[in-house]
């Protein structure tokens, strides 16, 4: 059986999803192949960020409720190479609202040229973004849930130099047509 495939804009993004549905088990977009003019080695593309870091991060309180109020926190990120180009990030932050602990493993998959980046905090393991860098920037995307709504997450990584960088993490609950900013964390090297 042939199957169907549905294309969504997300304009707001620049991103196009082709999701796809048949009788037949599809791979999700994470696992296609990237075509030959596409290639690019990134696995290569957090190096920069291997040692320790300062971290300063805000917070939107309440995300997607309408909530302006943001808490601040700091702490420390460690960066560390793990398994031939996948890296673990450990991140303890603290503030008026309490802490933060979590883990990042990125995994990098030749095939597909793009980074899964995995967080855990708080006793849970949050499903993937999946992106990559392109200019120095890196932009990741994944789908979530936030208070029970089907969500799509972005995670952006900016301003990269040898001594800082930014992250920023992003909530739609509109399919991509508005994002807002819920997490802003700049990094500076100890």
């Amino acid at each position: 059986m042939m199957a169907g495939f549905v294309r969504a804009g997300l304009a707001s993004c620049g991103l196009t999803l082709v999701l796809g549905f048949s009788a037949m088990t599809a791979p999700t977009l994470a696992q296609q192949p990237v075509p030959a003019a596409a290639e690019r080695d990134g696995r290569r593309d957090f190096d920069w960020e291997i040692g320790e870091w300062t971290t300063r991060l805000s917070r939107l309180q309440r995300p997607l409720s309408g909530s302006t109020t943001w808490v601040e926190y700091e702490g420390a990120t460690v960066v560390r190479p793990v398994q031939g180009g996948a890296n673990l990030v450990e991140l303890s932050v603290e503030g008026p609202a309490g802490r933060i602990e979590g883990l990042s493993l990125r995994l990098y998959n030749p095939e597909t040229r793009q980074w899964s980046l995995n967080f855990a905090g708080g006793g849970v393991l949050s499903p993937p973004v999946f992106g990559e860098f392109r200019d120095g920037r890196g932009v990741f995307f994944g789908q979530d849930t936030w208070a029970g709504r089907a969500i799509l997450v972005r995670f952006v990584i900016s301003d990269v130099t040898a001594d800082s960088a930014r992250f920023e993490q992003a909530f739609s609950a509109d399919g991509g047509a508005t994002w807002e900013v819920n997490w802003i964390a700049v990094d500076t090297r100890r």
